[in-house]
């Protein structure tokens, strides 16, 4: 469902994707993690087109991200760290703008923001203007937007900044029920715990390069080799 092929990205003489190589199945849940500037971000930010690779190629359900974007586009879900609204709407407003995006059918467009809505226990707040919103609040509504449309794959860069426990928890569930239902998430976080809970496998960058990409299973037996925590493995590959 995603397929990264030696993709690499340069600014200048710096490198800050190498020659990195993924392939992730549908319903795979994948955790991309790495020390700051490790190139997560980047990666992202070429899967999602809004930069363009220095090289190499990525498929989106078979539909590469330069040469059909909008058809990679219409199935992908984006949720960025900072989630941007547009304040001096309601949330409702902004998920009827956002509906119009992904060009769904107009009849469906109130049933399925009303879906949402519940799925992400947003309430009576879908109604305020989401300049009043809380970061977690906001995170929601975000969330929910990427979801109208039921995409295949979804690419989401650190979920959990700024959330409220009960926020988090919300997020997490969902998160996992959209796994289960087979569709295919990337996942850049900070959060290793976070990692170790969602994700079936994990991928460590470091210096634009992929050097730990394994199941959560595996995983867990490497970390006997350390003290039995994913922090310890982490901290020494990224030494």
């Amino acid at each position: 469902m995603i397929k990264l092929i030696n993709l690499t990205k340069q600014f200048g003489s710096f490198t800050a994707v190498n020659n990195l190589s993924l392939e992730l199945k549908e319903g795979e849940f994948f955790g991309f993690l790495g020390p700051n500037g490790a190139g997560k971000t980047t990666t992202i930010k070429m899967m999602t087109g809004l930069f363009a690779p220095t090289s190499g190629q990525i498929l989106i359900g078979n539909y590469n991200i330069e040469t059909h974007p909008m058809e990679a586009k219409l199935i992908t879900g984006f949720i960025p760290d900072q989630p941007f609204l547009y304040e001096k709407l309601t949330g409702r407003e902004f998920l009827f703008f956002s509906a119009g995006l992904y060009k769904l059918n107009h009849g469906l467009t109130k049933n399925r923001i009303q879906e949402v809505v519940d799925i992400m226990e947003i309430g009576s707040w879908i109604d305020r203007r989401t300049e009043d919103y809380s970061q977690g609040m906001r995170q929601r509504v975000c969330i929910a937007a990427a979801l109208l449309h039921n995409p295949k794959v979804l690419i989401i860069d650190e979920p959990m900044i700024g959330l409220d426990p009960r926020s988090a928890h919300v997020v997490k569930h969902i998160l996992k029920e959209q796994s289960r239902r087979g569709v295919t998430i990337f996942m850049s976080t900070h959060s290793l715990p976070v990692a170790e809970e969602l994700c079936d496998r994990i991928g460590i960058i470091k210096d634009g390069q992929l050097i730990f990409n394994n199941t959560i299973e595996a995983l867990h037996e490497y970390k006997h080799q350390f003290d039995g925590k994913f922090e310890s493995v982490f901290l020494e590959l990224t030494k």
